[in-house]
């Protein structure tokens, strides 16, 4: 398949939005965009993914087969999935999953005749709180039955648009691909419907019944535009850059003083400089207090997660162990050549090795007497003369 210059386009604005060397990252909204095209990722898909990322296609089918939103055969425009866990089953979910299958006529992962719905029965939903839920491609429909499931999938495929019990009005599932691939919907006040349900703002409730806050909070605080935050960062990072300046220049040493230097109870301060005392000079308070070297950054500055990752898989890039600001940590001091050899000594002792006619452990008896049976018929005279020699062996 040929994807549209759309699809394209929105791809390399995808990739666009992560490093040039960390593009890879950009595979799982790009397996949405495919899917958006496609409703489901197909072979072409994956194929897509690969070449405009640099990798091959079994990376990509990698991915591609372990999120369950990854569809890998053609799904209906609705997505229905009924949860059947613990919480939600023991509150009726397998019997609304059971409705609908006999009422649509498909079975787990399959679509109906005229394209509309696929089903799904799902693990769980987390919404055990509003058990038992079903979702159409992700939107909530809470505490169903099985006649309020029924009527729900009756409207979807009459074309109508049934409102969820939360969150925003439905969409095609190719249409949630779009959004899952990080583009905002464009239909028109489509995010502003719906809300929370009181489940979920039973926390806040308590909180102020109970007058429970965070200290300082203040609710009328402005969330900072993304402009404002970058303008705060650089003026942050000015002042860091002034500050290692100003320490990074050298301490000069005081003015040679004349006579000594009377001391807070009127007596001469020490003079001269440690190893190497001056007449008329006191000792400078940087020799006293240790090295006025400036305090400069190791030149492995980098976050403990990078720094981790690196540690596991080094490459080129790596710092070297002896390099500055970097710690390898040391085992433990390996034991002594004389308790490895008692160890292995005890090790050899203990485990035998076997030989080549049985596994180690078995005895003979048991194997021989069976295949002296075996050759002489079953229930004969010389069944049991041959069980008799097996066991006197």
């Amino acid at each position: 398949m040929s994807f549209t210059e759309t699809t394209r386009e929105r791809a390399r604005e995808i990739i666009a939005r992560y490093p040039a060397d960390r593009s890879r990252s950009a595979l799982l909204p790009l397996l949405h965009l495919v899917q958006s095209e496609e409703g489901y990722v197909s072979p072409a898909g994956v194929a897509f993914c690969a070449e405009v990322l640099g990798l091959n296609k079994a990376q990509v089918g990698a991915v591609a087969t372990f999120y369950t939103m990854y569809k890998r055969k053609p799904t209906g425009d609705f997505l229905v999935s009924v949860c059947t866990n613990t919480m939600c089953n023991v509150l009726g979910g397998q019997e609304v999953y059971d409705t609908l299958a006999e009422h649509l006529g498909v079975g787990h992962d399959e679509t109906t005749a005229d394209g509309k719905i696929t089903l799904e029965h799902a693990e769980c939903l987390a919404a055990c709180d509003y058990g038992p839920v079903m979702t159409v491609n992700y939107d909530f429909f809470d505490g169903v039955d099985s006649s309020t499931a029924v009527g729900v999938v009756d409207e979807l495929r009459a074309g109508g648009r049934p409102m969820p019990t939360r969150g925003a009005r439905l969409c095609t599932l190719k249409e949630m691909a779009v959004q899952l691939a990080g583009f905002a919907d464009e239909r028109d006040g489509a995010v502003a419907d719906g809300g929370p349900g009181e489940p979920t703002l039973r926390g806040l409730r308590l909180a102020q019944q109970h007058g429970v806050s965070v200290p300082g909070f203040d609710p009328n605080t402005p969330i900072r535009s993304k402009a404002e935050a970058d303008k705060a960062a650089a003026k942050a990072k000015a002042a860091e850059a002034k500050a290692a300046e100003a320490a990074a220049k050298p301490v000069e040493a005081p003015a040679p003083q004349v006579g000594p230097v009377k001391g807070g109870d009127g007596a001469s301060a020490p003079t001269g400089t440690p190893g190497n005392a001056g007449a008329g000079q006191p000792v400078p308070a940087a020799a006293a207090t240790g090295s006025t070297a400036p305090d400069v950054k190791a030149p492995d500055d980098k976050s403990p997660q990078v720094r981790t990752a690196e540690t596991r898989q080094p490459d080129a890039a790596t710092a070297v162990p002896d390099a500055p600001g970097t710690k390898v940590p040391v085992e433990n001091s390996p034991p002594a050549a004389r308790d490895a050899r008692e160890a292995e000594a005890a090790g050899v002792a203990d485990n035998a090795p076997a030989g080549d006619g049985k596994p180690a452990g078995d005895s003979t008896g048991a194997q021989e007497r069976n295949l002296n049976e075996a050759s002489a018929g079953a229930g004969g005279a010389n069944s049991a003369a041959a069980s008799e020699t097996g066991a006197q062996k």
